[in-house]
């Protein structure tokens, strides 16, 4: 494939994936990134590294010229703010701005990380698919952006952008140390961090498997084809105990700390978003976090195996290599 590809999202947990994916191809990797010096050292070195921002239509133009096929991977994944404006700037506006110049620069593919947000969910505990979006406006700012970028993309598609869109789940894996989520929970219970654990479960799948999938959906997919990217639903606690396991082969087990009664999340949730709206800094359990966990979505990513030949590791294999990555660079 010999297209040269522009890809936003590079410093970040999926973007980062996919520039390694895509250069381990041998493919010519562009990446617009905030900060050309501090990306030197988490952007794969094989990328060419060009100065801009999402929200800059400027930037994102004149980084994007030159290429043909262009990855979005960028936006705020965070579950709080302290200006919720900010989802919208990013996630909507910074998407149309991308999707602008992929336009200008009559892309031959635009590849679009969505989210599995973006679908009606079925009822706790049982699985769905990419059959419908959920018309009904999401509960948090940080669903609602993305729903919007979502239909943004769409709208684009039926005016003859050749997207096509992906929707990860709960990503974890190798990556940028300084990506939240699973993977600092998953450090954390090994050092014994994790006093207690949030009630519910979250949907997951490994870094690498996602920006494969992303990948491979770029000359599989048809215009306009979705695809749920997710291996696998798993409470916290169902975490905790395969850390244990994948812990116990060195003689360290860690241990599976209690979980927190549901009452006294919400609680904490409550009072925590309240003084963070004075304080201006991230509450310790955002609300939308805790409702997310106690859906328990079940993503399935049946089609991506069917039609695109995805095949994700298993998490208990994920979760053995996440803990040799993280021991790698010092984190446990």
């Amino acid at each position: 494939m010999p297209d040269d590809v522009f890809l936003t999202g590079a410093t970040g947990l999926l973007g980062n994936a996919i520039a390694r994916v895509l250069v381990s191809q041998g493919r010519k990797v562009r990446a617009l990134v905030r900060n050309t010096h501090k990306a030197k050292d988490i952007v794969p070195a094989a990328c060419e590294l060009v100065a801009g921002d999402i929200t800059d239509a400027a930037s994102v133009v004149a980084g994007a010229r030159g290429t043909s096929v262009v990855y979005h991977a960028a936006g705020l994944p965070e579950q709080w703010l302290a200006d919720v404006r900010d989802f919208d700037r990013v996630n909507v506006d910074g998407t149309r701005n991308v999707v602008s110049a992929a336009e200008t620069i009559g892309a031959t593919r635009f590849v679009y990380a969505s989210t599995i947000d973006v679908f009606r969910f079925s009822p706790p505990g049982i699985p769905f698919d990419e059959s419908e979006l959920d018309p009904v406006p999401k509960a948090t700012a940080y669903e609602r952006s993305k729903q919007a970028a979502d239909r943004l993309v769409a709208a684009a598609v039926a005016t003859g952008l050749p997207a096509v869109f992906l929707h990860p789940s709960g990503i974890y894996g190798p990556g940028p140390l300084t990506s939240p989520g699973t993977n600092h929970l998953i450090a954390d219970l090994v050092r014994g961090k994790v006093p207690m654990l949030l009630p519910g479960a979250i949907p997951v799948v490994y870094s690498d498997d996602v920006a494969l999938g992303h990948v491979l959906a770029e000359t599989k997919a048809a215009v306009g084809a979705r695809y749920i990217l997710s291996e696998s639903t798993h409470s916290l606690t169902a975490i905790a105990e395969a850390v244990r396991a994948a812990t116990s082969a060195n003689g360290k087990p860690s241990k599976v700390p209690p979980v927190m009664p549901i009452a006294i999340a919400k609680v904490v949730a409550s009072v925590g978003e309240f003084v963070s709206g004075f304080t201006k800094k991230p509450p310790l359990l955002p609300k939308g976090q805790l409702e997310f966990l106690q859906y328990g979505a079940m993503p399935s990513g049946a089609k991506a195996m069917r039609e695109l030949d995805w095949k994700p590791r298993s998490f208990e294999q994920g979760v053995a290599q996440t803990l040799a990555f993280l021991r790698e660079h010092g984190r446990i």
